[in-house]
């Protein structure tokens, strides 16, 4: 009998030892458990790091970085000098002189004066001969009412027809006299000549370069000369300083 109360007292100290050994494990894991909350807050779980920008940053290596903005300031400084350029054209259009063709030198040198016995003239203005060329016998004027020689032709003409150059030439001097107006004399080389009288509006100035069918000026009102002949253009050719006649050298 007493061997059983023995007995059951031993396993009764083994029970309370068993569940305070139990109890001393749950209250150390509690204490453990409190100390890792209390650690400066940080959360109990594992801390994984941001990684966005290391993706970012890894999908653009810097160095692929540094060469698209160069590229990009390149294309930048490349359309600003193109824009510069184009504005300073445009600054050079707007300030630069307008040049008639007839004094621009260069323009001068491509005229070749080289006119001699073969070459055909273009007729000043086109119309009928009212007063032929004339140096052996004399013709008659009608407005003067008398024969007198001729140096040169009477073309008929209708007022502010344009008057052309009959050839290159060089404008050697600009005049006018009660006889035929207002007039041009062309230097076509070679000590040819060639007036150009009746003229009104005059497009040239002297020591100009002129093209063939280059605008001279206009046919005007003829003068007190030739009233009864009516408006015409005064032409006439000179070789070293002596009258021929043009229309051996016309077209």
């Amino acid at each position: 009998m007493k061997e059983k109360i023995s007995q059951l007292f031993k396993d009764k100290v083994f029970l309370v030892l068993l569940v305070l050994g139990l109890l001393t494990i749950v209250a150390a894991a509690g204490v453990i458990t409190i100390q890792r909350g209390n650690g400066g807050g940080e959360s109990p779980y594992l801390q994984v790091p941001d990684q966005s920008n290391m993706i970012v940053e890894e999908s653009v290596p810097q160095e692929t970085q540094v060469a698209v903005a160069g590229d990009s300031n390149a294309t930048m400084e490349e359309e600003m000098q193109v824009a510069d350029s184009n504005k300073a054209s445009a600054a050079q259009e707007t300030q630069a002189p307008a040049v008639k063709t007839g004094t621009d030198k260069n323009a001068a040198k491509s005229l070749v004066l080289n006119f001699n016995d073969a070459t055909r003239m273009t007729w000043p203005v086109r119309g009928n001969v009212i007063l032929d060329y004339s140096m052996d016998t004399t013709i008659y004027f009608p407005t003067l009412d008398q024969y007198k020689c001729n140096p040169g032709l009477v073309i008929q003409g209708d007022i502010s027809t344009p008057v052309v150059a009959p050839a290159n030439a060089k404008v050697q001097k600009i005049g006018s006299n009660e006889e035929i107006g207002s007039y041009v004399v062309l230097n076509m080389g070679n000590n040819y000549t060639a007036i150009c009288g009746q003229l009104k509006e005059l497009q040239v100035v002297e020591n100009e370069y002129v093209k063939e069918g280059q605008v001279l000026g206009y046919v005007n009102e003829p003068t007190k000369y030739y009233s009864v002949e009516g408006a015409n253009v005064y032409f006439e050719l000179t070789h070293d300083d002596k009258a021929i006649d043009p229309l051996d050298q016309m077209q």
